[in-house]
């Protein structure tokens, strides 16, 4: 019987230390770490600045432009979060900085999630207005933006997380109006059923009432190291760009401002490795900085972005002492293909459009908005009947972040926040398809629906993206 009960002591034993290695591995896999790195992304004078109608090249480089970057990983999926400071990017680009990502690192293309800010004074990225990119600052940014995943990868470490949600309403205002009789102008392509006049004027006599809401949140991700170091904050805020630039200057305006000033009110300077403050654009297709009906102080160059991005790093601060920090959350990512329809015009409205192009005097540029939108028309002569957007969701712990590649109104992210609760929208993600306006706004008409090659997709291409932003969070589920 001794014998006996020495063995059963032995095996009960071995069991115990089977359970405590297999306990052991389970807590080793459920560690959470976290790594940041910026790469800098600023472009030559000389260079094309888009976001207007009328090219513009670089003449001042005001503040240095980057892609931010924060990769994370819960000890079997890793994603990684990219905010590039430019106007828009296009998907070659995007896919080519993923391809490179993942074949250093084993990334998956569609766990990298990339946006653009969508700052109107960067270099030109993507084709859209009058301005056109030089091939070689798109193969550069291609390869600064893996180079800043790549970075942030060899810098993760163990990190604890928290997510935060402040509210900013003072800074954001719907740019869609409807107006009193006589208020509403024909389109440059001669439309005269517009019901809504997108930026009519401050204190316009003719103004009535905001064709749209707002959407005050600034939802916002902190991760820091396990002995407190912040490590990296990633915001997101629905405000288009704020502008105010100087003549001919490279900037990042608001986004690059916000990411100085939270890391001046963290205290997290001079850090080691370098703490990387982020803001994503949200839904924001139709709101901007102006307050029509009250006007603004008059800035000097850059005061008004200092203002804003003061207000936005102030909210968030403030949130960020209340945060509790967790030692483990879940990620994934899923990521689908959609194909949209395309607004094409007819053979009649491209032969009609050329023959406007050719009234200007400095062909092939055109000098009036008439023309502009001419030339739009004959681009998009050649574009096909149908685009294939890609559609992503990144999941956070509870937090899941829906890529859209558009400008998209304000209305569809507060509708998947209300069917989605713990979900925000990040715009000018992945790729570029234009302006998303609701089917609602596009009945409304106005310059954002004005077909163009930033506003091209069907009208109800919003219904059909958020369906299956929805179907994608069903399988993180």
């Amino acid at each position: 019987m001794k014998i006996e009960s020495i063995f059963r002591w032995l095996v009960l034993g071995v069991c115990w230390g089977w359970l405590a290695v297999a306990a052991g591995a389970e807590t080793a896999s459920k560690a959470f770490r976290a790594g940041a790195a910026t790469s800098n992304v600023t472009p030559p004078l000389g260079t094309s600045i888009n976001g207007g109608f009328h090219d513009r090249q670089a003449t001042q480089i005001h503040d240095e432009l980057h892609a931010r970057c924060l990769v994370l990983d819960d000890g079997t999926t890793q994603v990684a979060l990219v905010v590039v400071d430019s106007c828009v990017i296009g998907r070659e680009i995007f896919d080519e900085a993923k391809k490179m990502v993942q074949e250093a690192t084993g990334l998956p293309m569609e766990h990298q999630l990339m946006s653009a800010t969508h700052a109107h004074s960067c270099g030109t990225l993507q084709a859209v207005g009058q301005s056109d990119p030089d091939p070689l600052y798109q193969r550069f940014v291609a390869r600064r933006i893996a180079d800043g995943v790549r970075r942030a990868w060899q810098n993760l470490e163990p990190a604890r997380v928290a997510w935060g949600v402040g509210r900013v309403p003072e800074h954001v205002f719907n740019r869609r109006w409807h107006m009193k009789e006589g208020g509403i102008p024909p389109s440059p392509l001669g439309v005269t059923t517009d019901q809504v006049r997108t930026n009519p004027g401050v204190n316009n006599p003719l103004l009535d009432h905001p064709a749209g809401p707002t959407d005050p949140e600034v939802p916002f991700l902190s991760v820091r190291s396990v002995d407190g170091r912040p490590i990296a904050l990633y915001a997101n805020y629905s405000l288009h760009y704020v502008g105010g630039t100087g003549p001919g200057h490279i900037s990042a305006d608001y986004f690059g401002a916000f990411a100085d000033g939270i890391q001046q009110r963290l205290k997290a300077d001079r850090l080691d490795p370098p703490f990387v403050g982020m803001l994503s654009n949200g839904a924001s297709g139709d709101i901007n900085n102006i307050d029509f009906r009250g006007g603004q102080a008059k800035q000097p160059p850059y005061g008004q972005i200092r203002l804003v991005a003061g207000d936005v790093a102030d909210e968030v601060a403030r949130v960020h002492e209340t945060l509790a920090y967790q030692d483990w959350v879940k990620l994934g990512a899923a990521q689908g293909e959609l194909k949209l329809g395309v607004r094409l015009p007819t053979a009649g409205e491209i032969e009609k459009a050329r023959e406007v192009m050719k009234q200007s005097k400095l062909y092939p540029r055109m000098e009036t908005l008439e023309q502009v939108y001419a030339r739009e028309t004959v681009l998009l002569g050649e574009f096909p009947e149908e685009v294939s957007a890609p559609i992503q969701v990144i999941q956070i712990g509870d937090r899941r972040l829906a890529a859209i590649p558009a400008e998209v109104f304000v209305e569809i992210g507060m509708e998947l926040r209300e069917r989605q609760p713990g979900s925000f929208v990040v715009s000018l993600a992945n790729a570029y398809h234009g302006y998303l306006p609701t089917p609602r706004h596009h009945e409304l008409g106005g310059y954002e629906t004005w077909r163009a090659r930033s506003s091209y997709l069907e009208p109800e291409a919003s219904t059909k993206i958020l369906a299956r932003v929805e179907e994608l969070m069903g399988q993180l589920k």
